[in-house]
């Protein structure tokens, strides 16, 4: 029986031109003899839209052509559904197409994307906002934040709001974590907190860190160690528990003394004083590479 495919385009995300990527999807798609209908998001009532079209129409697969910021919508829309969700990285960090190791090519992300290699991943709420991807609070959100009101856009963007972030920060800063019955307390540059193992840039700040575990990981960052962070551009670095401090929970509570910036899978939340973190596991289906689910047995 032929699949229905759900393609969701962002037309802004990244300052990509979506045109061509689309023409791929459409093009292989008819050579494929599936259905296939698109969706382009507008900023207005999408995620309604695109789950009114879910609730009425068939649909086996739904694929994102956007940033981190249209996954995490379409994802929070299909869990617990039976549909798979597809990543074409189109956006400006990629942050979890990064951590799956999607490939650069078109043809070959779209090749993961309409494979049955699918992982049935755990999902975060934090403060009640969807995350599948590591949210902080402290130093990385306060850069987010700088990013989000510069005009440069993509890695160049980041790059060039880390020094100005790291003159203006009032870093370290004091955290409280209640997880399992125990408190505790630390102090560090940032608070992550890691449903995957990488950030969009690519650096491996949770070695130990898998979606599909039914945990997550709680990492606090003592201080800016070059060394240490230079570790991170490896795959699997072995990093210091002077450097870092790990929490390994399915839910917790994290407060700070002060308000403090935060963010989600890239996305700026705005300054908060608490954090309820809850994980739901294994409750959404994503198609990745099959040598990325090979390596995912928890």
């Amino acid at each position: 029986m032929s699949k229905s495919n759900l393609i969701v385009v962002n037309p802004i995300s990244g300052d990509i031109n979506k045109t061509p990527i689309v023409d791929t999807i459409q093009r292989t798609i008819f050579e494929c003899k599936e259905e296939i209908s698109i969706f382009y998001t507008t900023g207005k009532k999408d995620a309604d839209t695109i789950k009114n079209i879910l609730d009425t129409s068939p649909v086996d697969r739904v694929i994102t052509v956007g940033g981190d910021g249209t996954i995490s919508m379409v994802g929070k829309l299909l869990m617990n559904r039976n549909i798979s969700l597809g990543i074409i990285p189109a956006g400006s960090a990629n942050g979890l197409a990064v951590n799956f190791g999607i490939p650069e090519l078109v043809e070959h992300q779209l090749e993961i994307a309409l494979s049955d290699s699918i992982m049935d991943i755990d999902v975060l709420f934090l403060n009640g906002h969807f995350s599948l991807h590591i949210a902080d609070l402290g130093l990385n959100a306060e850069l987010i934040r700088n990013y989000d009101r510069a005009s440069t856009r993509g890695k160049l963007g980041y790059f060039l709001q880390s020094i100005p972030t790291l003159i203006q920060s009032n870093f370290p800063f004091e955290f409280k974590i209640e997880s399992m019955g125990e408190v505790f307390q630390a102090t560090g540059a940032l608070l992550a907190i890691a449903n995957a193992s990488k950030f969009g840039t690519g650096a491996t700040i949770n070695p130990v860190g898998k979606m599909n575990d039914g945990i997550v990981e709680i990492l606090i960052f003592k201080n800016l160690n070059l060394i240490e962070i230079a570790k991170t551009a490896q795959e699997n670095p072995d990093l210091s528990p002077d450097f870092v401090k790990i929490i390994t929970t399915n839910k917790a509570t994290i407060t700070t003394e002060k308000e403090i910036s935060f963010q989600i899978d890239g996305e700026y939340m705005g300054e908060v004083k608490k954090v309820e973190l809850e994980l739901i596991p294994r409750c959404l289906k994503i198609a990745v590479p099959p040598s990325f689910l090979e390596s995912s047995t928890p």
